[in-house]
C-alpha cells in the first residue's frame, strides 16, 4: 500500500503539536496494517466531503484520506481537529 501526503496535509502536519505527531505516526502503521482497523474508527464521511473517509488520531484529531479507484494508492488529504471537515 502506497501512501501519497497531499501538500496540504504536509502543511498541516507541521502545525500540529508534537504529542499530536507522535501519535499520528502510530496511528499511520496501524492504518498501513489495516485501514478498517478498530482502533482507528475509519468512516465514511458524509456532505460535500461523502467521497473521502477519516480515521481518528485521539480524541480530538483526525486525518481524512481516500483511495484511489484501484485502492492500491492512498492519498491523505488533510489533518488537524475537527475545524478541517468545514
Amino acid at each position: 500500500m502506497q501512501i501519497v501526503y497531499s501538500s496540504k496535509f504536509a502543511k498541516d502536519y507541521k502545525k500540529l503539536p508534537d504529542n499530536i505527531k507522535d501519535l499520528a505516526e502510530k496511528q499511520e502503521k496501524i492504518f498501513r496494517q489495516n485501514p478498517f482497523d478498530y482502533r482507528l474508527k475509519t468512516h465514511k464521511l458524509k456532505g460535500r466531503l461523502k467521497e473521502l473517509l477519516s480515521f481518528s488520531i485521539g480524541r480530538k484529531y483526525r486525518i481524512i484520506f481516500e483511495f484511489d479507484k484501484d485502492k492500491e494508492i492512498i492519498y491523505f488529504c488533510a489533518v488537524g481537529d475537527h475545524n478541517i471537515y468545514q
